[in-house]
């Protein structure tokens, strides 16, 4: 009764579909970064090419998002062109959105949180993006903790990333995580990467150096039941890494402006990367493109172990 009731609201590109019926690798992709994390046309060019480099690798790509009531798993070119060149008109959608936005046909962008649940809905256990949401600073007296942790803790999916983003409090983030049960895995390192910086001053759970490691690791977590998601934290190769001392400066500069004009919520995130984006002359935005196709390539590679070693 269950599958019957998922797959009316499910929709799967011809690709997507196939893979799910012959057993391929499969690495889902957020659709938040296109409409919301980058400007027009440098987010399609991305999302095309994180689908590439992903089918490079093996696996086979399935960036998720709402479209006219439905969960669509794997776009179309002309999908991701829509929702790049729409941008934040597309509504930025999180777990909490994802039945009012399909009751109502409303297309959304999802972000990690709503990306997890339908990846789970759809069977697919590896997600490549940029960055995590999590404990914003000052969130001792804000209380804005991203759902993206709430829903590590829930959702049996692997999420690889750079880390949280630069523009959080990574102490109170992996604190949180801890407290859930999420291990949060450093892909060859052993501190957490800070987005833009390969490296933080906090620690991750364990390190591991092989794609297929941690493919174990996964496929072990899941055979014991242990419900929720796993972080693998994949730094942003030392060549793109930006200096420490230049991103803190920016954040801090575009922090102080957004507190100053009220961006509050679901606003506050890309309103940050914009800004420091304009801060940094535009070397932000390189860095962050470049974590994505590193993220995207290690996800491919997991995934297809993963699919091996079941």
């Amino acid at each position: 009764m269950w599958s019957k009731m998922k797959e009316k609201y499910l929709e799967y590109s011809k690709e997507v579909n196939n893979a799910i019926e012959n057993n391929l690798p499969l690495v889902a992709l957020e659709s938040t970064i296109i409409s919301h994390g980058m400007p027009y046309p440098e987010n399609v060019q991305t999302a095309l090419n994180c689908q590439r480099i992903i089918r490079e690798h093996g696996a086979v790509p399935a960036t998720i998002a709402i479209l006219n009531g439905k969960l669509k798993v794997g776009l179309s070119d002309e999908e991701i062109d829509f929702l790049g060149k729409a941008g934040v008109k597309i509504q930025k959608t999180s777990r909490r959105d994802i039945a009012y936005n399909v009751a109502n046909k409303i297309n959304g962008a999802t972000t990690v949180s709503a990306t997890m649940y339908i990846a789970a809905l759809a069977g697919i256990q590896v997600f490549a993006t940029g960055g995590i949401g999590g404990v914003h600073r000052g969130a001792e007296n804000t209380m804005d903790i991203s759902a993206d942790l709430e829903e590590l803790a829930m959702t049996d999916v692997a999420v690889i990333s750079a880390g949280a983003k630069s523009i959080l409090d990574l102490g109170l983030t992996l604190e949180y995580l801890e407290t859930k049960g999420v291990p949060v895995i450093g892909f060859k390192t052993e501190t957490l990467p800070a987005f833009y910086c390969d490296k933080s001053d906090f620690k991750v759970n364990f390190r591991i150096d092989s794609p297929l490691e941690i493919a174990r690791l996964i496929k072990t977590k899941y055979d014991l039941g242990l419900k929720g998601g796993i972080l693998i934290a994949n730094p942003v190769p030392a060549r793109n890494s930006m200096d420490k001392d230049l991103i803190n400066k920016a954040i801090q500069e575009a922090i102080a402006e957004m507190n100053q004009l009220g961006i509050k919520g679901k606003e506050t995130t890309p309103y940050l990367l914009s800004k420091i984006a304009s801060l940094t002359k535009g070397k932000s935005l390189e860095t962050n493109i470049a974590l994505v196709y590193n993220n995207c390539r290690l996800g491919a590679e997991i995934s297809v172990h993963l699919k091996k070693i079941r």
